[in-house]
């Protein structure tokens, strides 16, 4: 439900790992079938950690995602993990990462892209955009998360 992000009343992304480098400041929003592009980036604002109980108390009025769906995903997790997030820029037209490379894979977790990658798919569109070092992760299921 990529819909949420766009409209900026998904504040959080939710996860049960995390990311290990550090110097990582945007995500990348990938979507799965239909789709199968990168339909938009956002910004890293900060990490929370804490238990999904703790989560859903900070975080539920800009989750966007209900209760039920919230807890289902964190079941059987002590930890959990909310992304926030900022300035979304959907593209207007997405990417397609096939297009540059024909052995991409979608990324069942975390999937570090390097810059370079996505300004090779972004040159087709005549699109600028000057970040260093993105994070790639598939939506899918009612809202974005991993595999």
């Amino acid at each position: 439900m990529y819909e949420e992000i766009i409209s900026g009343r998904k504040k959080y992304e939710f996860r049960k790992s995390i990311f290990k480098r550090e110097d990582i400041n945007k995500m990348y929003i990938y979507s799965s079938s239909p789709v199968k592009k990168i339909i938009a980036i956002v910004d890293i604002d900060g990490i929370l950690s804490d238990s999904p109980q703790e989560l859903w108390e900070q975080c539920h009025e800009d989750a966007g995602i209900s209760e039920r769906e919230f807890f289902s995903y964190f079941k059987n997790s002590d930890t959990g993990y909310a992304i926030k997030i900022s300035n979304v820029q959907e593209f207007s037209t997405p990417i397609d990462p096939y297009f540059v490379d024909e052995d991409f894979r979608p990324p069942q977790s975390f999937y570090y892209l390097s810059m370079s990658y996505l300004q090779n798919c972004l040159n087709y569109q005549n699109t600028d955009i000057n970040y260093e070092h993105g994070m790639l992760a598939e939506q899918y299921s009612g809202y974005t998360c991993p595999k």
